[in-house]
């Protein structure tokens, strides 16, 4: 049986509701390029271009669309759910609940992304994970606003610099040890000089 052929027969047996968004779904999907080919892939309707792109899966209570290069795509209205399992995988998912409208033009945004990544030849090793916010000892901010000196300079670090620095305290054992640090870090930290600028030899 062809792919359209068994997506047809897919959609024909699930709920009037999910029907309805599945149909839909397919439609714009299509709308985006007109060489995006129809698969069957995993018992579920697959959406192509220049390689596997999109998924859609009927669920009870939701239909999900599986973009699966979804962590090079920018999305900016906020429709994927927050990345489970997968997420190593690159996989963003988008989910309609039974009874919720699609956001049809921020999907078909996505869907476009989608397309010129996968037309660009990405790969998901280009993606760049997110950077976790430094969280700086209370402590040490407190020393550095006090100072405008030393703000300043701390400003001006990299988050490479910043982040030794943070390591270095909060990887203190004993509370006094910590408290030494701090103070060691700000006087250098007003210079400007960074954390492993004390080791460095000149020549």
């Amino acid at each position: 049986m062809a792919p359209n052929e068994q997506i047809n027969e897919y959609i024909a047996e699930q709920p009037e509701w999910q029907r309805k968004v599945l149909v839909r779904l397919r439609q714009l999907i299509h709308s985006t390029d007109e060489q995006v080919t129809e698969a069957w892939r995993w018992n579920a309707p697959a959406f192509d271009h220049n390689g596997i792109m999109i998924g859609l899966h009927g669920f009870k209570h939701f239909v999900s669309v599986w973009f699966h290069k979804g962590a090079l795509v920018k999305d900016a209205h906020k429709l994927f759910d927050k990345p489970e399992k997968d997420e190593d995988k690159g996989i963003r998912k988008y989910k309609v609940h039974e009874g919720e409208a699609i956001n049809e033009k921020a999907f078909v945004d996505l869907v476009k992304q989608a397309v010129k990544v996968n037309q660009s030849g990405a790969r998901l090793s280009d993606a760049k994970p997110a950077r976790k916010a430094l969280v700086m000892p209370a402590e040490l901010e407190t020393c550095l606003r006090n100072d405008e000196e030393a703000w300043a300079q701390w400003e001006k670090f990299s988050p490479s610099h910043k982040k030794e620095y943070v390591e270095w305290i909060t990887d203190a054992k004993q509370e006094e040890t910590r408290k030494r640090r701090i103070a060691e870090s700000f006087h250098m930290i007003r210079t400007g000089a960074g954390l492993n600028d004390k080791y460095k030899v000149v020549s």
